[in-house]
């Protein structure tokens, strides 16, 4: 019969790291934490523990114990850490958690460090630093094996220390023949210490000294029955010897009565909190951003020449008089007009007529638009060429659809186009394109909007142009931001920004950050800018119509009083379009999710993501732990319930997966959660969301509703509201990075005003201390959503009705889900906080 290979038994495994000693645990939890902290680019943790010989002095005496701890690298530590553990599992087992400890931080690491240092600076004369955990502690029968493991690790792995690892295996031939046990503390200094603290009965996992007479993990248990079997009524131990708490059981069983179980998650989510803050603000460094770069090759931005100019400096001139004599004339007139002009270049032209109402509003006129058809194409795809007669500031767009015009007469004239151009010129810079767009793609209400005649193939981008200046310009600004902050591919804003700046020589400004100077400071005020934008999820120019169509757009804005003149934004806008003519399918390469610090530099979502959901964590792990709260029995108090307490001292054998728990059944005991009324009114808060969200977008009125309980209802409400708020943003985020980290910031209190943790009764009338009451209600209603809203228009200028129009409009024209986030995920969790913390309960 031919041999097999041995098979990897996960149950084995999986008990063998659930019976790894407390030392070797912590070993392990150091060398992972060194590992994450050398992530970080702040602080050199290498340069500050390696045992480099030049670096030893008296003030950095501390190398001496932490090289073993920090590693170069994730292979490093992992290797490293691979090889350690069975050795010193074996040797903490044999020698107890105390002495492992003392021998650890004392002779096995600065020996061989000494050693080393001796070898390396006073031999050889060299400063070559050394890193990482050795151990040898192998008996004279295997004395070869540490010399042959030795030999093949420098062999075969770069960088590594031979002199190092053999001054470690010296110490470890030493230690095994006997000649370094003078070192080690003496046993009854050490069994003092360990009765003195009492660490067997406190520290789980702790090897004792003594093994006669505790055991190797501290319980000998004794029975009136032999059998420990666990099937019949003499399987129950009645005496214990040493520690009560463990036979190495299933920890989740051991310490699920522990109190210190439920103090740890406040404190959790509050690191969670500030980690997911700092990693935000460590974004705009250098080590966390990345530079721009093209991903789709065949755009070749800046490549061709740019022919516009000369003469149609004179057409243009001809069609702002034209744009100028049209100003205050009605929305018919000038959509003839402007068709007019389309049909005299020689271009198919058409009109459309819409009429939106939102919030008491009306929003109506008529967008012209005409189509070039590609000499060289098969009207399969199409390019759009948009100019608002009215941008985002309600000012005439007088250069930017007088430029349009003239680079439709300048287009026509071109034969290499590969694609249809669509030149689109609308009534304004929100409903027109609006309008256009669902048209085109028949998702239009015909009672809002006229269908198109006129259309075209799948369109492949869209470029705006916003120049309302009647003088010379400084430098573009781009705006990119979509409807929900969806975003175009950034290699368009790539082909752009490159295009301007570097073919053209322009400058080039986004998140209206004028004076930019590179900075970290104006890295993290753009970034911020761009996701508070991003969070509003409005409407910031005709180009975030197209975006939710997964049409990738953009706006060009000619900003500031400088010597560029019209003609260099058209060739921009002719740079841009021959790089989208040479697509041979859609922008799909670079990144749809980003955050740009300036135009050439950004980060992308595998970078930025983990600062939003650590903040959504924090909510499930309160969540989880108020869970395990609601299941716990009240506690007894009375001299009658201690004494059954002290009569019914029983215990249950638990095996499982081969390990063997003496559990307490009063540790096993769990309560009936009363689910109906939690359930039912976190379920009823968000599905009453639909009532503010309606008077949010039709009135501007608010509502709120509040009701009472006792204390194991409280813990269930507030369980189930923190999961769906922690469930609901860690989706989020994904789709709206910037509105996720928003509300998980401003919701954040939720996660420490409600239930004090941990409660000693969960049964009787919620108790909550005044304090805890007034400084809970303070930070809650500060926190409001209507308070947030109303600080934030006042903080940036904006009128609370023009902004509830806004939102309106969104809603029923763009599809703008801002508000739902607000008022179905964030009111009723804020709704849910404040019924817990109210001060008339």
């Amino acid at each position: 019969m031919a041999p097999t290979l041995p098979s990897l038994d996960i149950r084995r495994l999986r008990s063998y790291v659930f019976r790894l000693p407390l030392f070797t645990r912590t070993i392990v939890v150091f060398v992972s934490l060194f590992w994450i902290l050398e992530l970080q680019r702040v602080w050199d943790v290498v340069q500050w523990g390696a045992l480099v010989p030049k670096e030893v002095n008296l003030r950095t005496m501390y190398r001496l114990n932490t090289y073993p701890l920090i590693h170069r690298g994730f292979f490093h530590a992992l290797f490293n850490t691979l090889a350690l553990v069975p050795l010193l599992e074996r040797f903490e087992a044999e020698h107890g958690t105390l002495l492992t400890g003392a021998m650890f931080a004392g002779p096995l690491s600065t020996l061989p460090a000494a050693g080393y240092l001796l070898f390396e600076r006073g031999i050889l004369g060299s400063n070559t630093a050394l890193l990482g955990a050795r151990i040898s502690t192998y008996q004279i029968p295997t004395w070869i094996t540490p010399l042959v493991i030795l030999l093949f690790t420098t062999a075969l792995i770069p960088n590594t220390s031979f002199f190092g690892h053999l001054c470690s295996v010296g110490v470890g031939y030493t230690y095994a023949l006997g000649y370094l046990k003078i070192l080690a503390p003496p046993e009854k200094v050490l069994r003092w210490i360990e009765g003195k603290l009492n660490l067997l009965g406190r520290l789980p996992h702790y090897v004792s000294i003594d093994q006669k007479t505790y055991g190797r993990y501290g319980v000998l248990p004794t029975t009136s029955n032999p059998s420990l079997s666990g099937t019949g009524e003499g399987a129950v131990p009645t005496t214990y010897m040493g520690s009560t708490q463990r036979l190495e059981a299933p920890t989740i069983l051991a310490l699920r009565r522990d109190p210190r179980l439920l103090q740890a998650p406040p404190y959790l989510s509050a690191l969670c909190i500030f980690v997911g803050v700092v990693w935000l603000f460590l974004l705009p460094l250098n080590e966390y951003s990345r530079h721009t770069y093209i991903s789709e090759n065949a755009l070749l931005p800046g490549q061709v020449h740019a022919y516009f100019g000369g003469s149609e400096q004179n057409v243009f001139n001809a069609y702002k008089h034209e744009v100028q004599a049209l100003a205050g004339k009605e929305y018919g007139e000038i959509a003839a007009k402007v068709s007019e002009i389309f049909r005299s270049i020689g271009l198919k032209s058409a009109t459309q007529k819409y009429e939106y109402s939102a919030a008491g509003n009306s929003y109506s006129g008529e967008n012209a638009y005409a189509i070039l058809h590609a000499p060289r194409g098969d009207a399969t795809e199409a390019i759009v060429l948009v100019a608002a007669w009215t941008n985002m500031d309600a000012e005439l767009n007088q250069s930017g659809v007088a430029l349009a015009l003239t680079l439709a007469r300048y287009f026509k004239r071109w034969s290499l186009w590969s694609k249809d151009i669509i030149i689109l010129i609308t009534s304004d810079s929100k409903a027109g394109p609006q309008a256009w767009v669902d048209a085109y793609h028949d998702e239009h209400s015909p009672e809002s909007a006229a269908s198109l005649p006129l259309k075209s193939g799948a369109l492949q981008g869209v470029v705006v142009v916003d120049n309302a200046l009647d003088h010379k310009f400084e430098s573009l600004h781009i705006v990119y931001d979509g409807v929900n902050g969806q975003l175009p591919n950034l290699d368009l804003f790539n082909s752009a920004a490159h295009i301007a700046s570097g073919q053209m020589g322009v400058g080039v400004s986004l998140q209206r950050m004028w004076k930019h100077d590179n900075s970290y400071r104006d890295r993290l005020q753009t970034m911020l800018r761009g996701m508070f934008s991003q969070a509003l999820g409005h409407t910031s120019g005709p180009h975030s119509s197209f975006i939710p169509y997964h049409v990738d757009a953009l706006t060009l804005q000619a900003v500031g009083n400088g010597w560029q003149d019209e003609m260099v934004m058209g060739r921009c806008v002719e740079s841009t379009f021959r790089s989208l003519n040479n697509l041979l399918e859609h922008l799909h390469q670079s990144f749809f999710f980003y955050l740009l610090m300036q135009p050439q530099r950004f980060v992308s979502i595998g970078t930025y993501l983990p600062s939003a959901m650590l903040v959504a964590v924090n909510f499930t792990i309160m969540a989880i732990a108020l869970w395990i709260l609601s299941g716990r029995p009240p506690k007894r108090k009375s001299a009658r319930a201690a004494a059954e307490k002290a009569k019914e001292a029983e215990v249950e054998v638990i095996k499982k997966d081969g390990m063997v728990a003496i559990v307490p059944k009063e540790d096993l005991a769990t309560v009936e959660r009363r689910l109906l009324l939690p359930i039912t009114l976190v379920v009823s808060f968000h599905f009453l969301g639909s009532i503010p969200l309606y008077i949010f977008n039709n009135t501007r009125r608010d509502v709120r509703v509040l009701t009472s309980s006792n204390a194991h209802r409280f813990i269930l409400l507030q369980c189930f509201s923190l999961l769906l708020l922690g469930m609901f943003l860690a989706t989020l985020a994904t789709l709206n990075f910037s509105l996720a980290s928003l509300i998980g910031l401003l919701a954040a209190p939720l996660s420490f005003t409600g239930i004090p943790m941990p409660a000693e009764n969960n049964d009787a009338p919620l108790k909550i201390s005044v304090q805890r009451k007034v400084v809970g209600n303070f930070v809650l209603h500060l926190l409001s959503p209507p308070v947030v809203v109303w600080a934030l228009c006042k903080a940036f200028g904006v009128d609370a009705g023009a902004m509830l129009a806004e939102a309106a409009f969104g809603w029923k024209v763009s599809g703008l889900w801002t508000q739902v986030v607000l008022c179905c995920v964030w009111w009723p969790a804020w709704l849910v906080g404040a019924v817990i913390v109210s001060p008339v309960l």
